[in-house]
């Protein structure tokens, strides 16, 4: 028989001690007398490099301390040598069904190896490195499922399985059954862990958990605290025998348990009203707190009736042994009248051990009269007590910890005059009775619960199917319609609507309609939502959806031209090679501004003078002379196309029925192509915001609807004005700062109405303001462990809880996610970074792409750009041997293999492995199932079509961050707008001046992506926009001060420095 404890942490968790070291742990499972514990935290990097020098394996997947590390301290029993195991536990939060989950689950592992490869694999999808129990948005079916292909023999156990705020079955964020978190996977669930707060025989009420095995451990934060909870074992000490155990119950005799009234969640109540309610008490005020009005937290007690289908009290039969015990030190204290962390308390524990042996063995085996004769009658009575569960119980509730009591206090004031410990151990006899725990909060009567807090009503109001004005612009057969839809009016639902009709009611052929969309993401959403509708593959083939771009390009490839589409890197090579020619005194991305200015309206536009007329010849030489083409020329070529008289009559059936989304952001080039296009064809179809064009500095206009009514009298102009999206605070604040814009009065009306006020906080510091939306982030998703949930974050069951999936933070500028990455990545929290990026630059990256594009479409440029940036090499003999060798093995892929795959291969080939910008290139090939997808993001895709996911492909929720300008389209429920300062908005640059109508417009836009809150923070001086937004809207804050009761105090600098 032995005693195992698998579920610990190390110094390597949140609110661990320094000592959690291996040999510490090892010191402390000799003292309590534990012969196998787990490692804990297995992902954490460092730790695993620790276990692997301090460890020795011992061949059958149990591990021991070497012998120079053993700590001798004159006082612990040499008489077992703890084993260890390697675990970890892991948290997922992440959104199911409509709900926003946490739960946590255990993994044990057969050895280190193993847990280098499941680490490595949890890594693409997470942060593993800052917390020693990290955090994943992942979906616990999907752990489950990448432990199973990475360590078949792994062991899988759901952790504390009724703790209320991250477990399987937690009153606020888990299940109601296993096979609605674990899905086709339960079969493979073969235990669970009772946790503190309950014991077997509240498991036995549930019967669904009759074919788990149960198990015990004490989740401990420190050594000291080892053996809370246990198991009792009767077989092999080997992984495999301990496999079998867990798996199957064969050989595991029992637990060692907690009592569960002490445990943190046992009862239902409200720490901070210091109420204490049983579930019965609890039903009764409706879930209500009456002394707040808050709701009540919900323990594990009252958890346990919801799911029960037999009466407190049920013995199962065949069911494994327990025993409650209480720490040691907690019962010596109980017994002297000295708190247990005491020195007059340590020094009798440590000399228990060493007359009578390990703790387990004082507690559970050792004579009560052998520990009289050691240790004094008080303490010898105790365990005699704790044995025959003599004991008071106070239950524990809202994580207050429960207390548990051997003697009253009139037992231990008389005692003056009688032998006892105190005289053996050299201890004063000043036993004082305890003081009565602190009383407890009066109970109104029922029916005068405390109003404070008003219900929310979370019933959504069904909406329409159309509203009358997305019906008329639905159903509008004008020959050109231009609709107006404001933010959240439901733009892109009325453009797919607009295509079904014609299909389906008009009967329009598919092959005669195009839409084009601003962005390749759209595009796919778009298609996505057709096949849904459609339920036709086929229909959904000859429709014609892209970007601009993206339409130009497939059209002249048609139509035979060659040429290959230069990637940003030449583009500014060839600008650069222009500038210097030509002694230009320009910046290289002023050039490309202006040059990009001009070909966007070369009819309507003059360069500045001769210089810059000659340069930009120059340049376009260039560009011809290596057959190259930049996104412009594309646009430029497509029009000539258009406009020649090349183009068949297939050619232009294709636009018959031509539809434009984000009309607000076309240029004079694209309008124009839009005309040529729509020549001939039977209706055009608009769509877009002026109060979101958003793109001057390409050309756009947000008087591009005056302009198509100048140019096309016969428009019908339809305005969409009815928000679906965002609650009235919101909407109102938004309107009340784009209407300081020109123009006519904006309508807006939000069709939800009520919300919260935005909230504008200052911070002293980037710095400052990073940590402020981590630990914001933190609280709004209800605290990232259980010990932030007790260190003052609003009680969860206060409010919505949100999953990280449901946040978004938005940036002007990508510089700014610099510092918000790092405090993000300190705080444990996953997110996903969205656009355009820096090591799309590095040369290894874009030889890398230039390779694969040269397979995907027999680019000769391409291959010779990578054939210069991978190998150093002109077009040579020898640069074809190993171009084709390298082709011999990369084209089969190309065409069925997943570009995530393919990378990791191609970097382990180019030995590219360590190389940060391609693990970058790697996370963002994630997103995608087919190669020919990716690259054409990657060469024509707008900022909003690059996401980068620090993960794998799993489903696994994480924050976005963002640019203003990424983020048009999208909608989150909880927006932070950071950096609403001067400056920044409006942006101010040396090299242009700021546009201050639409950086409104942005600033706008960013407003309109909340859903149901706002938060905008700024450093030192705010922006002048927020300033527009009405007070009675507004709450304010500083960055680092506790506003209100329960509101999490934010962490000073030093600490995250320190962190």
């Amino acid at each position: 028989m032995y005693i195992s404890d698998l579920h610990i942490h190390s110094r390597f968790s949140r609110a661990t001690s320094k000592e959690g070291d291996p040999e510490h742990l090892e010191l402390w499972a000799r003292k309590k007398g534990i012969h196998l514990v787990g490692t804990g935290d297995f992902t954490h990097p460092q730790w695993r490099e620790e276990l692997k020098e301090k460890l020795e394996p011992e061949g059958n997947g149990l591990y021991r301390l070497k012998k120079e590390y053993r700590i001798q301290d004159g006082e612990t029993p040499d008489s077992i040598e703890p084993r260890f195991v390697v675990t970890g536990e892991i948290s997922s939060i992440y959104k199911k069904n409509g709900k926003t989950r946490k739960v946590h689950n255990l993994l044990i592992l057969p050895g280190l190896e193993e847990g280098d490869r499941l680490s490595a694999r949890l890594e693409e999808i997470g942060n593993i490195h800052s917390d020693g129990r990290p955090i994943l948005g992942l979906d616990c079916r999907d752990l489950l499922e990448i432990m199973l292909e990475t360590v078949p023999n792994g062991i899988f156990v759901p952790a504390h399985i009724w703790t209320p705020h991250f477990a399987m079955f937690g009153a606020f964020s888990g299940f109601d059954t296993v096979e609605e978190c674990f899905e086709d996977l339960t079969p493979y669930i073969h235990a669970v862990e009772t946790g503190l707060s309950s014991d077997p025989p509240m498991n036995w009420r549930v019967s669904a958990l009759d074919r788990y095995q149960l198990i015990s451990n004490s989740d401990a934060h420190s050594p000291g605290k080892l053996g809370r909870e246990a198991n009792l074992m009767d077989t092999e000490l080997s992984y495999e025998g301990l496999e079998k155990a867990i798996q199957t119950g064969e050989g595991l005799e029992g637990t060692i348990e907690f009592f569960p009234e002490e445990g943190k969640y046992h009862y239902d109540g409200h720490r901070k009203c210091h109420l204490c309610l049983s579930p019965a008490q609890t039903r009764e005020y409706q879930g209500r707190c009456p002394v707040c009005g808050r709701k009540l937290t919900i323990g594990v007690e009252h958890r346990v009736e919801e799911l029960a289908d037999r009466p407190a009290g049920f013995i199962k039969k065949g069911a494994k042994a327990f025993e409650s015990l209480m720490p040691l030190p907690e019962l010596i204290a109980q017994a002297t009248g000295h708190s247990a962390g005491s020195a007059g308390t340590e020094r009798i524990y440590g000399e228990m051990l060493r007359t009578l042996g390990p703790e387990f063995e004082i507690l559970r085996t050792v004579p009560v009269e052998d520990i009289k004769k050691q240790a004094g009658y008080f303490i010898g009575e105790g365990v005699q007590r704790l044995r025959e569960g003599q004991v008071e119980r106070h239950p524990g509730f809202d994580g207050e910890y429960g207390t548990i009591k051997l003697f009253r206090g009139s037992e231990l004031e008389d005692t003056q005059g009688q032998i006892s410990l105190f005289d053996g151990f050299g201890l004063e006899n000043t036993v004082q009775a305890q003081p009565e725990q602190e009383k407890l909060q009066m109970i109104p009567p029922v029916g005068k619960v405390s109003q404070n807090v008003p219900e929310k009503d979370q019933a959504k109001e069904e909406l329409p199917v159309l509203n009358e004005k997305q019906r008329e612009a639905v159903e509008s057969i004008s020959p050109v319609t231009a609709v107006i839809a404001g933010p959240g009016t439901g733009k892109t639902k009325t453009l797919i609507e607009k295509i079904l009709f014609l299909i389906e009611r008009r009967k329009v052929k598919p092959s005669e309609i195009t839409a084009v969309t601003f962005t390749n993401k759209a595009a796919q959403e778009m298609r996505s939502r057709l096949e849904k509708e459609l339920g036709n593959k086929k229909t959904l083939r000859q429709l014609q959806i892209g970007t601009f771009h993206s339409i130009c390009l497939d059209i002249l490839k048609e139509q035979g031209e060659k040429f290959s589409l230069a990637d940003e890197i030449q583009v500014k090579e060839l600008a650069q090679e222009t500038i210097d020619t030509w002694n230009m005194k320009i910046s290289l991305k002023d050039f490309l501004s202006g040059v990009s200015l001009y070909k966007s309206a070369p009819e309507e536009r003059k360069l500045p003078d001769e210089t810059w007329e000659k340069a930009f010849d120059y340049y376009q030489e260039l560009l011809k002379a290596g057959n190259l083409a930049d996104f412009d020329d594309l646009l430029l070529r497509a029009v000539s196309l258009a406009r020649s008289d090349e183009q068949n009559e297939e050619y232009k059936k294709r636009f018959t029925y031509l539809l434009v989304d984000e009309f607000q952001d076309v240029n004079p080039v694209q309008y124009n192509l839009m005309l040529e296009w729509a020549k001939g064809g039977r209706e055009l179809f608009v769509i877009g915001d002026p109060d979101q064009a958003i793109y001057g500095f390409r050309g756009s206009d947000s008087r591009c609807f005056e302009r198509l009514k100048e140019d096309r009298p016969d428009t019908r102009m339809i305005c969409l004005e009815e928000n679906y999206r965002s609650v009235s605070t919101v909407v109102d604040s938004a309107v009340a700062v784009i209407s300081q814009n020109p123009g006519e009065q904006r309508y807006l009306k939000a069709h939800r109405g009520g919300g919260e006020k935005l909230r504008i906080v200052e911070a002293a510091s980037d710095l400052s303001e990073g940590i402020f939306v981590a630990k914001e982030i933190n609280r709004q998703t209800g605290g990232m462990d259980m010990v932030e949930v007790q260190k003052g974050f609003q009680s969860e069951a206060d409010r919505t809880q949100r999953s990280f999936s449901e946040i978004a933070v938005l940036c002007r500028t990508h510089r700014q996610f610099r510092i918000l990455e790092k405090c993000l990545a300190q705080e444990g929290i996953p997110y996903v970074t969205v656009g355009r990026e820096d090591y799309l630059m590095d040369p290894a990256v874009r030889g890398t792409i230039s390779f694969f594009k040269s397979l995907a479409e027999e680019d000769p440029q391409a291959r010779s750009l990578a054939l210069r940036l991978l190998w150093q090499l002109p077009e040579t003999e020898v640069a074809d041997e190993i171009y084709q060798k390298a082709k011999k093995k990369y084209l089969p892929m190309l065409k069925k293999g997943k570009p995530e795959k393919i990378l990791k291969s191609w970097q382990e080939d180019m030995n590219l492995k360590e190389k940060p910008e391609m693990l970058k290139l790697c996370q963002t090939a994630i997103q995608y199932t087919g190669m020919k997808e990716f690259l054409r993001d990657l060469s024509l895709g707008e900022e909003g079509d690059l996401t980068r996911r620090p993960g794998k492909s799993y489903s696994a929720g994480a924050v976005t961050l963002m640019t203003l300008h990424g983020s048009k389209g999208l909608e989150f429920p909880l927006v932070f707008l950071c950096g609403a300062q001067k400056d920044i908005l409006p942006l101010e640059k040396s090299s242009y001046p700021a546009d201050p109508e639409e950086e409104r417009r942005l600033f706008f836009v960013g407003m309109t992506r909340a859903r149901d809150e706002l938060i905008l923070t700024y450093v030192r001086e705010p922006s002048p926009f927020l300033e527009d937004i009405p007070e009675q809207f507004v709450l304010k804050e500083k960055a680092g001060k506790k506003k209100e009761e329960g509101r999490m105090e934010q962490m000073s600098l030093f600490d995250f420095i320190k962190g």
